[in-house]
C-alpha cells in the first residue's frame, strides 16, 4: 500500500516520499527480523526452528506453484527463468512492451487466484533490454507501465548502485550499459570503453571518481 502511494505523489513532494519509504522499510525489517529471530538458534532467546522452517517452506511451495503454473501455459509461452523468495522473472520471447504488460497481468491474476488471501502476485514492471546476472544481481530497462514512452535505468546488486567501489567505475560500467541496451552493438561499447582509458592513462580525469570510501565506525 506504501509503495502504491509513493508511486502517486508529485515530484514536489520530495518529504512525503521520504516519510512514506521509512515506513515501508520498517515494516519490510519488522517482518525479516521476526523471522531471522524464530529462526536465531544459536543467538536467540526464543528460538523456533519449526516457525522458521515453515515460513521458508511456505515461500518456497507457493513460488513453485507459480512457476509451474506459468511454464504449462501454452497461450503465455512464457518461460520462468528466475524465481527468488518472493519474485520472478518471466521470458516473452518476442514480444512488445504492451504485450508483455497485458500477459503480466494475466499471470498475476492467475497465480494469485490459485492462492488463498492474501497472497497475491503484482506485476512490478517490464524489462525491455536486460542482463540477469546471478541472485539478486541485475540491470536494465525497466517499464512501470504499457504508457510509459522512456524506460528507466535499473540497477539491482551490480557496481553501478553498489557502495563499495569507486565512482569511476560505477559511471563507466553503467554508460557502457546504456551503449548496448540503446545499440546493441559491442564496437560500439569497446568504442566508449577504449576512450575512457585513453583519458584515465593521460589523467583527464577527476581524482575524485577514483577514491573508495566505507563507512567505519568508532567504538
Amino acid at each position: 500500500m506504501l509503495k502504491q502511494a509513493m508511486k502517486k505523489l508529485a515530484p514536489s513532494q520530495q518529504v512525503l516520499h521520504r516519510i512514506f519509504n521509512s515506513r515501508q522499510l520498517a515494516l519490510k525489517l519488522i517482518a525479516n527480523v521476526t523471522y531471522g529471530y524464530t529462526a536465531a538458534g544459536f543467538s536467540g532467546r526464543m528460538p523456533c526452528a519449526e516457525l522458521a522452517d515453515s515460513i521458508v517452506q511456505c515461500g518456497r511451495s507457493t513460488l513453485e506453484k507459480a512457476i509451474s503454473l506459468v511454464n504449462a501455459n501454452e497461450k503465455w509461452k512464457a518461460k520462468v527463468i528466475y524465481g527468488d523468495t518472493d519474485s520472478m522473472f518471466v521470458l516473452l520471447k518476442g514480444r512488445s512492451v504492451k504485450e508483455s504488460f497485458q500477459i503480466g497481468r494475466e499471470i498475476a491474476s492467475a497465480v494469485t487466484a490459485i492462492n488463498p488471501d492474501p497472497v497475491t502476485l503484482k506485476l512490478e514492471k517490464v524489462y525491455h533490454r536486460c542482463f540477469l546476472l546471478t541472485k539478486k544481481r541485475y540491470v536494465g530497462y525497466s517499464y512501470e507501465s504499457a504508457d510509459q514512452i522512456e524506460p528507466m535505468f535499473d540497477a539491482k546488486g551490480i557496481e553501478t548502485v553498489r557502495r563499495d567501489t569507486c565512482g569511476a567505475v560505477a559511471k563507466i560500467m553503467e554508460q557502457s550499459l546504456r551503449i548496448f541496451f540503446d545499440h546493441q552493438d559491442i564496437s560500439e561499447v569497446k568504442t566508449y570503453l577504449q576512450r575512457q582509458w585513453t583519458r584515465i592513462l593521460s589523467g583527464r580525469v577527476s581524482l575524485q571518481d577514483f577514491v573508495f570510501r566505507k563507512g567505519s565506525s568508532v567504538g
